[in-house]
């Protein structure tokens, strides 16, 4: 098996809603068969209905979404302020503001409007290419 992540669907509770919050943080999506899909460098984030992904799934929709967060990382830390500050102006919740962290980076995180978490990280360690991909460093190389 290849180790990708090639779509990730969040669950929402209103499709327009969610679809214009995205909107406003200044992502461009496309609107099919009351799905919403944006293309996000070599990956696409779905918006579809809480109930249609649970029934989809075959799960029971319990609306917590703790155990997971989503990532995006950026080129600097002015880039984290200014999605969080994005976020914020489009309704987002700032769950924790952006800061220095453990691994000499800097990262701050928000709630969107269903909920799920988004983490916005500098991380010097972790380069991104020209088109934001992100590759792994070798951890067990020497310096």
């Amino acid at each position: 098996m290849e180790q990708r992540v090639s779509l990730i669907t969040l669950g929402v509770a209103d499709l327009g809603r969610a679809r214009a919050f995205y909107e406003r943080m200044g992502w461009k999506g496309q609107e099919t068969e009351g799905t919403v899909f944006f293309q996000l460098g070599g990956m696409v984030v779905c918006l579809w209905g809480r109930d249609q992904l649970a029934a989809d799934a075959g799960i029971e929709d319990t609306g917590g979404n703790a155990g997971i967060a989503i990532a995006q990382n950026v080129r600097s830390e002015a880039e984290v302020d200014e999605v969080l500050r994005r976020a914020l102006d489009a309704g987002a919740t700032v769950t924790r503001p952006a800061a220095p962290t453990f691994y000499g980076g800097y990262a701050g995180y928000f709630r969107d409007l269903d909920g799920h978490s988004w983490e916005i990280a500098y991380n010097p360690s972790f380069p991104l290419d020209e088109d934001g991909a992100i590759t792994i460093p070798d951890f067990g190389a020497t310096t």
